[in-house]
């Protein structure tokens, strides 16, 4: 029963950084535009995502320290700093996304707008962070998650042409009158939301938090090829979905009651009220994700001590960094900026700060001083360094291509 409660990790990480706020609205938003002819992006950037989580996990269990600890003592402070000031940023973004997620969900369920919600979904952000041991926070809202695979019962409950589906899928072009500028441009989002930087920090300080050793290299190896691959399939059906309702119609996607809508037509009240129970799951799973990850950057390279796994008074500054946080993004939703706007915005500047993530872990996990005979061998460092090429490719177009769609306008 340990064991399988110990992949709820996994569970948590899919849903929370696979199938966050950025997920929803990107796959929902490209399944309305293109159909499936993007599918292929999410596959890469599952494997992309499995193959550096895999070789965190292994660092983690071997060394007993977290990732962004080792990049600052490998590579020096300066190194360090660069990229805790590129993850960090992104991440916070990614915050202030998930708790508008977190207030829009509220929104759907109540009537109530959604900035009325704010300050409730920021207090409950951080009450759980405060008082919930991490075991249970990853547990709840992992599972609870699951209910997003509402999308996949009402993908098959719609009665798609399957043919046709995975035509798409395999014809990987734009369509219509789309152009191959915001094609790229929607794939590099895709890919960004797939790899975001917190999903690593947040899953090798929480294999700190579990006390992994030696002996739990299984356990994280289960929980990168059960999780990630999850998040994944679900963010296929979120993406299907769209194309079966809105592509033919020729509707764009935008709020987030669009996103959950397939599913209340296919499924009717009842599946429209576990859709909401899933997003806000997701969305909530991804801001403690997120809110913890601004948490352990600035402290385990600043040396504090922090974690969940000493009472709060002991890491007091780690807890400090996450209420600041917390409260920078509730007065950043307040002046009514759209929350799927940062979405957008987020994703895209994830991708941006991939290669400042990725390197790092890449050299770590070829260093025997921290992981002794399990390095990388010739296969992972072959497809790690083709991974890190096309990275690097969607860094230095992100920028560009966001400025010559304005945006994927």
């Amino acid at each position: 029963m340990k064991k399988l409660l110990a992949v709820t990790l996994g569970i948590l990480t899919a849903i929370g950084g696979f199938v966050d706020i950025g997920d929803l609205v990107t796959n929902a938003l490209v399944g309305a535009r293109f159909g499936m002819h993007m599918a292929w992006v999410v596959v890469v950037g599952v494997i992309g995502i499995c193959l550096y989580a895999e070789m965190s996990g292994r660092v983690v269990a071997i060394s007993g320290r977290p990732v962004f600890d080792l990049i600052r003592e490998r590579l020096g402070p300066q190194t360090g700093l660069v990229t805790l000031v590129a993850s960090f940023l992104v991440t916070l973004l990614t915050l202030i996304a998930e708790i508008g997620g977190i207030a829009l969900a509220f929104e759907l369920a109540s009537g109530v707008h959604y900035l009325l919600w704010m300050p409730l979904a920021v207090f409950a952000v951080w009450l759980v962070i405060w008082r919930v041991k991490f075991s249970r926070l990853e547990q709840v809202f992992g599972l609870l998650g699951l209910l997003l695979i509402v999308f996949a019962v009402a993908l098959f409950k719609l009665g798609p042409d399957w043919g046709n589906l995975l035509s798409q899928a395999t014809s990987p072009h734009p369509i219509g009158s789309e152009n191959w500028a915001t094609y790229a441009y929607y794939g590099i989002a895709l890919f960004g939301a797939a790899m975001t930087p917190y999903e690593v920090f947040f899953f090798t300080s929480g294999g700190v938090e579990e006390k992994w050793t030696r002996r739990d290299l299984v356990t994280a190896r289960t929980n990168v090829f059960v999780g990630f691959p999850l998040g994944g399939l679900l963010s296929l059906s979120i993406m299907g979905c769209a194309a079966v309702l809105f592509l033919p119609a020729g509707i764009q996607v935008g709020t987030l009651g669009q996103v959950t809508l397939p599913v209340a037509v296919a499924l009717g009240k009842l599946g429209l009220a576990v859709v909401l129970i899933g997003v806000f799951a997701a969305t909530f799973g991804a801001a403690l994700e997120t809110a913890l990850s601004c948490g352990y950057t600035i402290a385990q390279y600043r040396g504090w001590q922090w974690g969940k796994f000493v009472r709060p008074r002991e890491a007091s500054r780690f807890h400090v960094v996450i209420i600041i946080c917390l409260v920078l993004a509730m007065l950043t939703l307040v002046t009514a900026v759209d929350p799927v706007k940062v979405t957008e915005y987020s994703v895209v500047f994830a991708a941006m700060a991939l290669p400042l993530t990725y390197l790092p872990i890449l050299i770590i996990a070829n260093d025997p001083d921290y992981v002794g005979a399990n390095t990388n061998g010739r296969l992972r460092n072959a497809f790690g360094l083709f991974y890190l090429g096309l990275l690097v490719v969607a860094s230095l177009a992100a920028i560009p291509l966001m400025i010559l769609t304005k945006a994927g306008q």
